[in-house]
């Protein structure tokens, strides 16, 4: 989305002066008209002297001429040049920081003083802006610059409007401040941005910093030093108080952890997390209700506190129940049930709460998750070149799970090699019946060359046809090889295709080595990483990055040049000596493709993950093949597949959709777009239209923005069948950093304005009034308008000009003082 960015509006008067670069001051003129009296009396007593036979005309011209001469050279030394210098006149300005954290996006009850309102926190001041002429009373004496910020100071987010004139009057009409407004960001860092944006703009002529925000500050440094810049820079901060004044009373269901896979005669468990605010010691119902996948939940606060016994419409049949006692503000308590699968297929378990009437938030009463109830096993085919430690743990991990068949195929390894699998391979599947009974690959450095082109065709079609998984290790022997291995071989491009990095090129043969170095180096999550499901070794975001902060890194990794459009990196290694392309190198990345799913490691040392905690290198692995097999897992249709991203996002990111769909005689769908159905958390549907990939037929993508807290149903039907529908569930949650304590801190807002020389207005309406107490807002911000002169560079070119112009003057002076003593027979 673009916003409109108008000039900033000053006057300019441009003024040029004749200066002597080497006088500075009258008193450095008396040396060098010294140097010339002396030598313009020199010259002449000389020309008395030589020209003593000459008619006097003769001897004055010569004279004449060799003392212009000198003059020249004198001209030269004193470096004449014009100066030109442009006063400015620079405006005023009014910076607005608008706090976009994800606690913006909540909607408060009345608090003290203000009335209770259905716009969330960002809504309200996105309203403001829009429906009011606070900004057109800013602008009749500022110039003003509306920032966002959460996590960091995000300038390139940045809307600047000018002093209103004729011309612009009307020009931010057409900025949509709900969509520049939006809450994404994952924690408030108040002081952090104050800071920066006072060290950016200290020296212009800033009038005021208004801050829109609830002043949940939660990371970065302290406010106070951003506070003691402002008072140095004399810059007030002015602070609008957003939300509710008191902690709300709430209870939810935080998260719920539920196993992908389950098998009929089993048990498995659920284990919901609860968490509430104010409501420490009291017992509250919770029970788990299961339907068919696809069905309309119809899920409702009525009916969460309804206390219904068997079965609500929809919503599905009520398995178990339990009386919970709540803990302290903030403490999570974890509720599991045993539960035993019955009938195959697809279930849709929904963990419910019945919340007391004085809940805050009815949206986190509930929460849903689908759990496939399958007869068969999990198929997994390891192949590797040599059996690398990553490969052994893995092979003996998935031997012992009861849920998953391993298959091995070792291709440096000795017929009737003993092995831990179900079957071990002498060659790679060749055939689609052979290559269709898995439902992943996890290939450790392998020699792709040795398995053939028509082999690698046949992997390829498997992924992209048939949502197969595939996850690719990278190793010193084969993929850091370079263009001498199997990454040069042109036979071999199925290959480089699912690979979601690119690997250097032919004129880049010397990066292609592995990096190895003799420490370790932790890896540096990128944003989408962290918020990945499937990645973390905990159950929640937070546990899982305290469980990485643990792991020491890796030691190795393969160089590439990079990510492939539209993959996603997730991890990159951290070492700052190790920076191909100028930037630090992939190390985890993934990628769709078709149906399907790769996945890239940069090399195998995940099994270091055991140093820290056994149950880590399992649990990665196991949540990692479950990612990329989805497309195989979740294939509840023969005529498609639905994919998302994660099945996990946070509030205000954007939820990744693919569909691989086929017609009804199992050929790639070919249409113009396919519409998908969305129904968000307050049940309110939407239709998004998903556009064909062009890298792939029957293949179709799409966005949406998570903006609702809660679980988003997504419905695909699929065209040319008898109302056959694909469909998805996924979870959207709002960090627990930013949902712990989202009440409105009006003793730091407070402080921020009263040390820096500004005020504090709680809510919109106060900020936008005209009249009344505190002081109309806009009154408060002195016009700093100033004036400024601000040197012009020379032009080079007309300094050389007029130089040359010199020196040609010069040496005609000289040449035809030469040329008359010539003629006049003179020594």
């Amino acid at each position: 989305m673009m916003y409109a960015m108008l000039p900033l509006l000053a006057e300019s008067v441009l003024r040029t002066t004749f200066e002597w670069g080497r006088i500075q001051s009258n008193a450095d003129w008396i040396l060098p008209i010294g140097v010339l009296v002396a030598v313009l009396l020199f010259v002449r007593y000389m020309y008395r002297r030589d020209a003593v036979e000459l008619r006097r005309p003769w001897a004055w011209l010569l004279t004449a001429l060799r003392m212009a001469a000198f003059l020249g050279l004198l001209v030269l030394y004193l470096q004449p040049h014009w100066r030109s210098e442009r006063e400015e006149v620079r405006n005023s300005r009014a910076l607005l920081l608008v706090d976009t954290s994800l606690s913006m996006g909540l909607s408060d009850d009345s608090s003290r003083g203000q009335p209770g309102t259905t716009l969330n926190r960002a809504q309200q001041v996105a309203k403001g802006l829009t429906d009011s002429d606070f900004l057109d009373r800013l602008r009749k004496t500022h110039d003003v610059t509306v920032i966002p910020f959460s996590d960091d100071l995000k300038r390139d987010h940045a809307v600047t409007l000018g002093k209103l004139t004729t011309a612009n009057k009307s020009a931010d009409d057409t900025i949509y401040w709900p969509g520049l407004l939006a809450p994404t960001g994952t924690d408030t860092r108040l002081g952090q941005a104050l800071r920066q944006l006072i060290q950016d703009e200290r020296g212009t002529p800033v009038s005021g910093i208004i801050v829109f925000s609830d002043g949940g500050q939660n990371a970065g440094v302290s406010p106070d030093a951003a506070v003691e810049l402002a008072r140095e820079a004399r810059i007030p901060i002015f602070t609008v108080g957003l939300g509710s004044d008191r902690q709300p009373t709430n209870v939810g269901v935080a998260d719920l952890a539920v196993p992908a896979r389950a098998y009929p005669g089993d048990h498995y468990t659920v284990t919901a997390y609860v968490q509430a605010q104010g409501l420490a010691g009291k017992t509250v119902t919770v029970e788990v209700l299961s339907r068919a996948a696809g069905s309309s939940s119809g899920t409702s606060l009525g009916r969460a506190r309804s206390g219904r016994t068997a079965r609500d419409a929809g919503a599905g049949e009520v398995l178990q129940r339990q009386q919970v006692t709540l803990g302290g503000d903030g403490e999570v308590v974890p509720v599991k049930f045993e539960l035993a699968p019955d009938a195959p297929g697809r279930r849709t378990l929904c963990v419910r709460i019945q919340a007391p009437v004085d809940d805050h938030n009815s949206a986190d009463n509930s929460r849903e998750a689908d759990i496939e109830i399958v007869d068969r096993k999990s198929r997994v085919l390891l192949l590797a070149d040599g059996p690398m430690r990553e490969y052994q743990f893995l092979r003996n991990q998935l031997y012992r799970d009861r849920y998953t068949t391993v298959d091995v195929l070792l291709q440096s390894g000795r017929p009737g090699l003993s092995q831990e699998a179900r079957k071990i391979l002498d060659e790679f599947p060749s055939t689609r019946q052979e290559m269709w009974d898995y439902d992943c690959v996890v290939a450790f450095d392998p020699n792709w060359e040795e398995i053939g082109a028509s082999r690698a065709r046949l992997l390829e079609k498997w992924v992209a046809e048939q949502g197969g998984g595939l996850i690719v290790i990278a190793g010193p022997v084969n993929t850091c090889k370079g263009v001498g291995g199997w990454v040069g071989d042109p036979a071999m491009s199925a290959i480089r295709n699912l690979y979601p990095v690119e690997f250097p090129g032919r004129l880049a043969a010397t990066e292609s080595s592995v990096y190895a170095t003799r420490e370790a180096w932790p890896l540096d999550f990128t944003r989408e990483g962290a918020q990945s499901d499937f990645l973390w070794l905990g159950d929640a975001a937070v546990a899982s990055q305290e469980a990485w902060s643990h792991f020491p890194g890796v030691f190795s990794c393969c160089p590439v040049r990079g990510p492939k459009p539209g993959a996603a990196v997730y991890a990159r290694f951290s070492d700052p000596r190790f920076t191909p392309g100028g930037q630090p190198t992939v190390y985890m990345a993934g990628q769709f493709y078709g149906s399907g799913s790769v996945f890239y490691l940069g090399s195998g040392e995940m099994w270091r993950l055991r140093s820290v905690n056994d149950a880590y290198f399992e649990q990665f692995y196991t949540k990692l093949i479950r990612h990329v097999s989805q497309g195989r897992l979740l294939r509840g249709s023969s005529r498609g597949v639905l994919l998302v991203g994660q099945d996990h996002y946070l509030l205000g990111g954007t939820i990744e959709v693919r569909a691989q769909l086929s017609n009804g005689r199992l050929e790639p769908l070919v249409r113009p777009s396919v519409n998908l159905q969305v129904i968000g958390p307050d049940g309110a549907t939407q239709t998004i239209a998903l556009r064909p990939d062009p890298s792939r037929a029957g293949a179709y993508l799409g966005q949406l923005p998570a903006l609702l807290e809660g679980t988003y149903r997504l419905e695909l039907p699929i065209p040319e069948s008898e109302n056959e529908r694909l469909s998805r569930r996924v979870q959207v949650d709002v960090p627990n950093v930013e949902r712990t304590n989202p009440r409105r801190n009006d003793a730091l807002l407070s402080q921020i304005a009263k040390n820096s020389g500004g005020k504090y207005y709680v809510g919109m309406a106060s900020a936008m009034a005209t009249t009344g107490q505190p002081p109309p807002l806009t009154a408060q911000l002195r016009d700093r308008t100033n004036t400024v002169v601000l040197p012009v560079a020379p032009n080079p070119q007309q300094e050389e000009a007029r130089l040359r112009w010199m020196m040609n003057v010069l040496c005609g002076v000289l040449c035809l003082e030469w040329l008359v003593r010539r003629l006049l027979k003179l020594a």
